[in-house]
C-alpha cells in the first residue's frame, strides 16, 4: 500500500514546448536511460543500429560497470548525457520521475534533428517486420504518435545467464499483449518529437492530445488503445525482455525501481508480473527472423 502511495504522490507527467524542426531532419532517434547494463547493452544497440536507428541519446543514470564504454562503437551516432540524480519538488516533496525528466529533456534538446523519436529501456527491442524501421515508418507518415504494445518475454527456462545474448535465448512470451492482465498490457511510443507537448513513461501527448495510432496507422484515443481492435504488428513489434534469466531477474529486483518504493512492495509487483507472463507462453521468433532477413539483405 505504501509503495502505491509513493508512486501516486510522484510527478510523472511533464509538459514541454515542442522543439522547432531543424532543416533536413530525418530518421529515428532512440532515447535510453540506463544504469549498469554492460552485459546486454552492446547487443541492444547493434540490433537497433541494424534496424536503422539514426541516433542514440543515452542518459547515464550512474553507470559503474562499463555500460557507456560498451556503446562507443556507435561513434557519432551516440550522445551521452550524465543523469545520476533524484529531484523533488521543493514545495510538495514529491519526487520527479527521473526517467520522464530524461525523456522531456531529450525531446526538447535533440528532437528537432529527427523525424521520429522513441523512448525505450535496455530490455525493449523495436523489431521490424520488414527490412528495417525506416521502411516500417514510411507507411506511418500520417501519424504523429504511434503506440506499440508490449510483447512480454519471460525467462524461457534460463536460470543462469546463457551464452549468446538476449534475442537468441529468449523466445517464449505471454501470448496475449492485449489481455488486460495487470502489468502485462502497456505501450511505448514512437512520436514526431516536434509535436510533443507532454510526456509520461507510457503516454506521450502530441499537439495537446493523447490520441495515438496503431501499427496500421489507425487512430484511437488513449483509452481506446486498450481494446483488442487496437492490436496490430504488421510493421513493428515491441519485444519486452522483462526478466531475462532468473539470475538477472534477481539482480533487477535488487537494483530497485525508477521511483523510490519500499523493497517489499517492489518485490511483490515484479514477481506478480513474472507469474502472469509465464502462466501461458508461446514461441516468438520475430526478432531472430529480422536478423536473418538483415543478414540476407546485407549479403
Amino acid at each position: 500500500m505504501f509503495g502505491f502511495l509513493a508512486r501516486a504522490q510522484s510527478i510523472t507527467k511533464i509538459a514541454i514546448d515542442p522543439p522547432a524542426p531543424q532543416p533536413g531532419r530525418a530518421g529515428l532517434a532512440l532515447v535510453l536511460i540506463v544504469r549498469n547494463e554492460v552485459r546486454h547493452i552492446a547487443e541492444w544497440a547493434r540490433f537497433h543500429r541494424l534496424a536503422g536507428v539514426r541516433h542514440f541519446v543515452v542518459y547515464d543514470n550512474g553507470c559503474t560497470d562499463g555500460t557507456i564504454a560498451a556503446l562507443t562503437f556507435l561513434g557519432e551516432a551516440l550522445t551521452v548525457v550524465p543523469w545520476d540524480q533524484k529531484f523533488r519538488d521543493a514545495a510538495s516533496g514529491h519526487e520527479i520521475h527521473n526517467q520522464v525528466l530524461a525523456y522531456a529533456h531529450a525531446t526538447r534538446n535533440f528532437g528537432g534533428r529527427f523525424r521520429w523519436m522513441s523512448y525505450l529501456d535496455a530490455d525493449e527491442f523495436l523489431v521490424p517486420k520488414g527490412v528495417g524501421l525506416d521502411e516500417a515508418l514510411a507507411g506511418l507518415e500520417g501519424c504523429r504518435n504511434i503506440s506499440l504494445p508490449w510483447h512480454m518475454f519471460g525467462r524461457s527456462g534460463q536460470m543462469e545467464v546463457p551464452v549468446g545474448g538476449v534475442v537468441a535465448n529468449y523466445t517464449k512470451r505471454n501470448p496475449d499483449p492485449m489481455s488486460g492482465v495487470k502489468g502485462l498490457r502497456n505501450f511505448k511510443m514512437i512520436v514526431d518529437p516536434c509535436h510533443v507537448t507532454a510526456i509520461k513513461v507510457h503516454v506521450v501527448e502530441t499537439d495537446g492530445s493523447s490520441d495515438t495510432c496503431n501499427d496500421r496507422g489507425e487512430r484511437f484515443s488513449n483509452k481506446g488503445r486498450e481494446g483488442r481492435g487496437f492490436y496490430a504488428t504488421d510493421r513493428i513489434q515491441l519485444n519486452h525482455y522483462y526478466t531475462r534469466s532468473d539470475a538477472e531477474l534477481r539482480a533487477k529486483i535488487a537494483r530497485g525501481p525508477n521511483l523510490t518504493t519500499p523493497d517489499a512492495d517492489h518485490l511483490r509487483r515484479v514477481m506478480r508480473k513474472v507469474a502472469n507472463i509465464e502462466a501461458d507462453e508461446v514461441e516468438d521468433r520475430a526478432a531472430l527472423a529480422f536478423l536473418e532477413r538483415a543478414a540476407d539483405f546485407a549479403g
